[in-house]
């Protein structure tokens, strides 16, 4: 499999913008350069309807999920939708996954966040039966499926696997084609990459095969400042969930202070315990340049492929992420 590179670019989810406005700023990533475009799946659009009329209504640049969970979905039934994106867009369809968070998977779908990594492998393993056009014969601890055979299969989609923890990250290079992580700031991705590549040759496999992407919020239009706010308020609300929290531990130093306020109900002293340095660590403000910087430093750091994940300034703010993708492509273009 080849390893996947370039620039890609998140469309930012949260919004509450209309899906005909998600797919305009796909399509001003293709038209500016960026070689893939991410669909997450939060709260906002539906993966797979959202990711279809991107396929429909692009030519080139890569699709795919940032991430489909493993729970709210049946493998057979996300290999299904990858395989029907695949039919009409080979080559272009990238299958992220992963296991999400306990606020998502049981606050919000009422399911049990049970054995995370155990279950990510075996869901992979499912996946890929699916997409090779095999009959399943699957009898795991967590995935079984008997008899099934997906009918638009074997596709060509490489799998993308989200990990942030040692252990989810060792999977990653165990079972995936491509590690994606977040939520870490550029000086902190070597040690990260290094238990990709120890799960890799673990497994027995070639750790140069599997690629590395990393995901980082970017802001690129004209309203820093109060997008600065709300990149704090990200921070403080992704650094708040347990499964997520270590991965913030180097880079903001009021963490414990913020997760005792939090936990007291205190948002207001959790959010000040959130500083400026914290906020520049884990996103890239400013101008175009600055996101470039930011992309640089992630290529030096051993990424393949950087992804933006572009919010507006505000709710709402359809203006800030196509500013920050034409920004941006712009910086890259007038150094190449």
């Amino acid at each position: 499999m080849t390893v996947l590179r370039g620039l890609g670019v998140t469309l930012p989810v949260d919004e509450g913008l209309s899906a005909g406005r998600y797919l305009d700023l796909a399509r001003l990533a293709e038209d500016r350069g960026f070689s893939d475009v991410l669909v997450g799946e939060v709260a906002g659009p539906e993966v797979f309807a959202m990711l279809g009329m991107i396929a429909a209504s692009t030519d080139r640049i890569r699709l795919g999920s940032g991430i489909v969970g493993v729970y709210p979905r049946t493998a057979v039934l996300t290999g299904m939708g990858f395989a029907t994106l695949a039919s009409l867009a080979p080559g272009r369809v990238v299958a992220g996954i992963g296991a999400s968070s306990p606020i998502v998977v049981e606050q919000w779908h009422g399911l049990r966040f049970d054995a995370p990594r155990a279950r990510t492998a075996e869901y992979v393993a499912a996946l890929r039966t699916v997409l090779a056009g095999r009959r399943t014969d699957l009898d795991g601890e967590h995935v079984r499926s008997h008899g099934f055979r997906a009918a638009m299969a074997p596709v060509d989609v490489p799998v993308m696997l989200a990990a942030m923890n040692p252990r989810m990250l060792r999977l990653a290079g165990a079972v995936a084609d491509v590690a994606f992580l977040t939520w870490t700031p550029p000086d902190e991705y070597g040690p990260k990459i290094a238990l990709v590549r120890e799960g890799a040759r673990e497994a027995g496999r070639d750790p140069d095969e599997v690629g590395i992407a990393a995901s980082f919020w970017a802001y690129a239009g004209d309203r820093t400042e109060e997008a600065r706010e709300r990149m704090r308020r990200f921070v403080l609300q992704y650094a708040m969930v347990p499964t997520h929290r270590p991965s913030f531990r180097g880079s903001l130093g009021g963490l414990e202070a913020a997760a005792r306020a939090w936990e007291a109900g205190d948002r207001a002293a959790a959010l000040r315990a959130v500083d400026d340095p914290a906020v520049d660590a884990m996103c890239a403000l400013g101008t175009g340049e600055d996101v470039a910087a930011r992309v640089d430093a992630l290529r030096r750091a051993g990424v393949d492929l950087p992804v933006a994940l572009t919010p507006g300034a505000v709710p709402g703010d359809a203006e800030g992420p196509a500013s920050t993708i034409e920004r941006v492509a712009a910086a890259i273009g007038a150094r190449t």
